[in-house]
């Protein structure tokens, strides 16, 4: 018997409380035979074989095969997780209100094509045999389609020599929430107007306290993100960055200074974007906005206030009940924060909480900024009162 290893990622990430496996080597529950993904499995179902070679390589990096137990539900009628799922091996039962009312069978003509696609789901899908299967994050999937058919180059243009990750930087930001909710024309103009840079190991890209000239994302190599207090010259690091990873947008957005330094750990490839690049093609789209009144309806409904000023601010007016997380601490809290919950970011003006509602949107976070700052607000009114 062949046994599998389970992905502790996937295991975790259990649909309908149901183990999902990723098919590798190891141990696991069931015989199957040990099937790595490859080109040739995304080639056979539809739209996949309509993707430009170096996107659909790019994809193939970020997908796996999972599988099924039969028996196993893949999901219900009314889902609305925005997964889309292929079949790969065995035989998938569609049922509407507990009657079968169709059979997927792995390698026919049906089964080339997403299984019950649409949402809300009209079908529950029930594994009928053990089947293997691939899951991929449907926007993602859209915005690749979409930049695939809207750009007039392919991942392969922007890779410079013996650069075999290239392709990893460009498909982890379009995975990235933020980047689901700029036009497919913006995101052909970002990539091709940045600037690829080489740097070598201690080489300081950005310094603290300088002017914002650039956004980077990490290529190749990786950085290490250091900010310099009164009781610490020589730096306190805030993160390490690799492949995938941005940085520098604060200052761009905030028109404010540098607020840390990013020197390279090792030697490293960056691309960067100019602030006027930027400001147009990447942060308008990307931020929203909300009036008070809004803002109010939306805490009312389940949201949260994020206050972005300093703690010395924050006591000396604020809205109740809102949190207070400092912009320059706003990377190291976002573990404490509930990417369920919509947050009002919120701060005198409108400048700190655009950047801050900025890096929580990049993340994942539904995030708005209050129009007009918090001296728009019944809060500050009454301060001065």
């Amino acid at each position: 018997m062949t046994h599998y290893r389970v992905s502790e990622a996937v295991t975790c990430a259990s649909i309908h409380g149901q183990n999902h496996r990723v098919v590798t080597e190891g141990v696991g529950n069931f015989s199957m035979e040990d099937k790595p993904l490859d080109l040739a499995i995304l080639k056979t179902f539809s739209p996949l074989d309509g993707l430009k070679s170096e996107n659909l390589h790019a994809l193939a990096r970020k997908t796996q095969v999972l599988e099924l137990a039969a028996g196993r539900l893949l999901f219900k009628q009314g889902d609305t997780d925005k997964r889309t799922f292929y079949l790969v091996a065995g035989l998938v039962e569609l049922r509407a209100d507990d009657r079968v009312v169709g059979i997927v069978r792995a390698g026919s003509p049906e089964a080339r094509a997403a299984l019950a696609p649409g949402l809300p789901r009209k079908f529950t899908a029930r594994a009928a045999a053990n089947l293997e299967y691939i899951m991929i994050d449907s926007d993602l999937l859209d915005v690749l389609l979409t930049w695939d058919q809207t750009g007039q180059y392919e991942v392969a243009e922007l890779r410079g020599d013996g650069m075999d990750v290239a392709g990893d930087w460009m498909t982890t930001l379009l995975q990235t929430k933020a980047f689901h909710r700029i036009p497919p024309a913006n995101i052909q103009a970002i990539f091709m107007r940045m600037q690829r840079i080489n740097y070598r190991a201690r080489d300081i890209v950005i310094k603290q306290g300088t002017e914002g000239d650039y956004f980077y994302v990490v290529v190749a190599g990786r950085c290490v993100v250091t900010r310099e207090t009164p009781l610490n010259k020589e730096g306190i690091k805030l993160a390490d960055l690799g492949p995938g990873d941005s940085f520098g947008e604060e200052a761009l957005i905030a028109e404010a200074k540098r607020n840390a330094t990013v020197t390279m750990a090792t030697d490293g490839t960056l691309m960067r974007l100019g602030k006027s690049d930027f400001q147009t093609l990447l942060n308008e789209p990307l931020l929203q906005w909300l009036d008070y009144d809004a803002a109010r309806e939306m805490v009312a409904k389940g949201g949260k206030w994020l206050d972005v000023r300093l703690p010395s601010e924050f006591q000396n007016f604020r809205i109740d009940e809102a949190v207070n997380i400092p912009l320059y601490f706003i990377r190291l809290k976002l573990n404490v924060l509930d990417k369920k919950t919509p947050y009002v970011v919120c701060c005198d003006t409108g400048r700190r909480s655009s950047a801050a509602a900025y890096i929580l949107s990049e993340r994942g976070f539904e995030a708005y900024v209050l129009k007009g700052g918090l001296a728009a607000t019944e809060a500050a009114r009454s301060h001065r009162d």
